[in-house]
């Protein structure tokens, strides 16, 4: 049975009570029978004992009550002492893991951000420092992350960058004509800037709950079919078969139809990347799907490209992070797509689910709130 902090000082404060009184009470009675014991030596004399009887009991009231008053003054500083220093004792042990936790916190003030604080108790104690421990975790996943944002923002600006002064730098020395091919080369590397920029533009202001909307009611059946038929010739392109269903027309969210098309082609784009010829994408939609007592409409992207090891799934939807191998800067894109697709859909109040197997293929589930 684990005990709260609170039940924890009743207990111990109910010892002490009965620590004080069982001592109380045995001290007293062995102190009453050794002042009997010296009574009887010191006061039993002649003129005692030819005493009356009611002077005799007036005798001994003022010698115990003279006797007493030193034993409860004894007993008094006795209890307030053992009290004291349990009390002190107490305090110490059931604040060994808060002084632990304050210890902990200096450490983070400081910047150190490995510290681990070992839980001991289940207590309310343990359910703190275990908080903590998580709140740490997290801290050094978002320092983490950071540094890896830098680092990849850095090197996806270096690329073009190099490469459009690289051929300045070149016509400047060559000082000859500039043919139409070398503009065009430069003209996409500074679209692909400006893509990349954007791209973080919005994904900033998504993450911060910053992203303005133009929410209106959407067909999203028909919408997806025009977006399916939009990247339809690329899928073909490719040797790959792509299709559309809907179980119900029309099905109306609310929704901002450019932010919905810019989830939906980047879903559709990764799954003709990454899936191999003669493959099959489908797009399918259902209305009025129930999750978490909330009614949602799904649409699912299923493909049976190369899939995603399970250890992947989970940081899918950071930024920046690609899939080994298959998913390098050379094959994939800037990693901020699914990033910006995940956010996008928090923003329309809904979420997004991926489930996937190597070499079988991967479905990303949408889900959106059902317009009222």
């Amino acid at each position: 049975m684990t005990l709260t902090v609170r039940q924890k000082i009743f207990v111990s404060m109910g010892l002490l009570v009965l620590i004080i009184g069982g001592t109380h009470a045995v001290t007293k009675q062995a102190y009453m029978e050794s002042l009997f014991d010296q009574f009887r030596k010191e006061e039993i004399d002649a003129s005692y004992l030819n005493s009356l009887p009611g002077e005799q009991i007036e005798i001994l009231k003022t010698y115990v009550s003279g006797k007493m008053k030193k034993f409860w003054l004894g007993n008094w500083v006795f209890f307030i002492a053992t009290g004291l220093l349990f009390s002190l004792w107490i305090s110490g042990v059931l604040t060994i893991p808060l002084r632990r936790l304050v210890a902990a916190i200096e450490r983070v003030a400081q910047g150190d951000l490995n510290v681990n604080v070992p839980v001991q108790s289940k207590d309310e104690y343990g359910k703190v420092i275990q908080t903590f421990n998580d709140m740490t975790l997290r801290l050094r996943e978002a320092e983490d992350a950071r540094r890896r944002l830098v680092a990849d923002v850095a090197h996806e600006l270096r690329t073009p960058l190099s490469i459009m002064q690289l051929k300045l730098e070149n016509a400047q020395q060559a000082g000859q004509y500039v043919p139409p091919e070398m503009l065009l080369r430069l003209h996409d590397e500074v679209i692909r800037l400006s893509m990349l920029v954007e791209d973080l533009h919005v994904l900033s202001l998504a993450e911060a709950g910053r992203l303005a909307l133009d929410l209106k009611p959407l067909d999203l059946s028909a919408r997806l079919e025009q977006i399916v038929d939009d990247v339809k010739m690329e899928a073909e392109e490719n040797g790959l078969e792509m299709s559309f269903y809907s179980k119900t027309r029309p099905v109306t969210v609310m929704a901002d139809a450019r932010r919905i098309t810019q989830v939906f082609i980047n879903l559709l784009t990764n799954a003709i990347r990454y899936t191999p010829e003669r493959g099959r994408i489908s797009v399918v939609i259902e209305d009025k799907v129930l999750d978490r007592d909330t009614i949602y409409t799904c649409v699912s992207v299923k493909d049976t490209g190369i899939g995603i090891p399970a250890e992947e799934l989970t940081h899918l939807f950071d930024r920046f992070y690609r899939v080994e191998k298959a998913r390098s800067r050379h094959t994939g894109g800037t990693g901020l797509g699914l990033s910006i697709a995940h956010h996008l859909i928090r923003t329309h109040g809904g979420f997004i689910r991926v489930e996937s197997e190597p070499d079988k293929g991967t479905t990303f589930t949408v889900y959106l709130p059902l317009s009222r």
